[in-house]
């Protein structure tokens, strides 16, 4: 497993990381016992760093995740979880609710810190919240030892350029913009690169886009871009491999992306996962699904407030 440093935080973190969503059951119904298993797998492949947040499965991922790495030596990886989003259409950014929500969330870790705490999904409130009641008790906690690196997450890279020449962030998560179907993400680096924040690039196969079975019915992609990937995961197919493989030695091969996030609650897959990141990219095969996905490169969906999304290619 390579690594690579995650802006001025100074974590080396791996280019494969950790995203524990699966294991609250969020795609599936999973057994706690394989996830438990998969958490493990992850870390003795060389993956050390974890991403959770108390909305995957109503804190069911956190309280799993706790279980896996209760007797795990500490300082051995990094772990992030976040605050601000607990359900569908439930966001309270409120500085009570997020100090309330990570003491909840160390709880359910058995842990007593955090190494990145993230703001979930800001794009779904106003703006004057994050700067002027959020981003000040990240700070706060940062102080207290509780959090030592702050941050934000969302869907629109609007969100993004417009929320961080405000605030004072060590990292961001993106997710679904550095993949085979969309690499508008490469957009943001000047700027990340200019404001020296760390950057975790989530969901390499966009939330199942890029898989033979076609995208799950809740997806919001449109229907070009759901039929696009769809032919490029049987192209893979015909070529005898997973379009799965592609798209994550895609995202790790890239130097300026620090750490792609995969997640999976079944541990033959995440072991698989990190053996790919370690292989070779098949350039050929590389070029035939890039043609194949051209007509619809950058197309995304609309989420949050319309100020973020206004600009979008959909």
């Amino acid at each position: 497993m390579n690594y690579r440093k995650l802006g001025s935080t100074g974590l080396d973190v791996s280019v494969l990381s950790f995203g524990a969503s699966s294991l609250g059951s969020v795609f599936r119904t999973t057994d706690e016992s394989e996830s438990i298993r998969t958490v493990r797998e992850a870390l003795d492949c060389g993956i050390n760093y974890i991403d959770v947040s108390p909305y995957y499965g109503l804190t069911k991922a956190e309280t799993v995740l706790g279980k896996a790495i209760r007797d795990v030596p500490r300082d051995s990886f990094y772990l992030s979880t976040k605050a601000g989003r607990y359900g569908e259409n439930e966001f309270d950014f409120s500085s009570k609710r997020i100090a309330a929500s990570l003491e909840e969330s160390l709880q359910r870790l058995n842990t007593d810190h955090v190494d990145l705490f993230f703001l979930h999904d800001i794009e779904f409130v106003e703006p004057a919240v994050i700067l002027e009641e959020a981003m000040p008790t990240l700070q706060r906690l940062k102080q207290e030892g509780k959090i030592r690196h702050a941050g934000i997450c969302g869907l629109p890279l609007e969100l993004f350029r417009q929320m961080l020449p405000q605030i004072e962030v060590d990292a961001i998560i993106s997710y679904c913009h550095y993949s085979l179907n969309d690499s508008t993400l490469l957009e943001l680096l000047p700027l990340l690169s200019a404001r020296q924040v760390g950057l975790v690039n989530a969901s390499p196969l966009s939330m199942g886009l890029l898989g033979t079975r076609g995208a799950p019915d809740w997806h919001p992609a449109g229907s070009e871009l759901k039929a696009a990937c769809k032919r490029a995961a049987e192209l893979c197919a015909s070529k005898g491999t997973e379009i799965s493989k592609l798209a994550i030695q895609y995202s790790v091969a890239n130097e300026s992306i620090p750490t792609t996030l995969v997640s999976t609650a079944n541990p033959d897959n995440i072991r698989r996962n990190a053996g790919w990141a370690e292989e070779e990219l098949d350039t050929e095969l590389l070029q035939e699904v890039l043609d194949v996905l051209a007509p619809v490169q950058g197309q995304t969906w609309p989420s949050g407030l319309p100020e973020y999304n206004r600009s979008l290619n959909v």
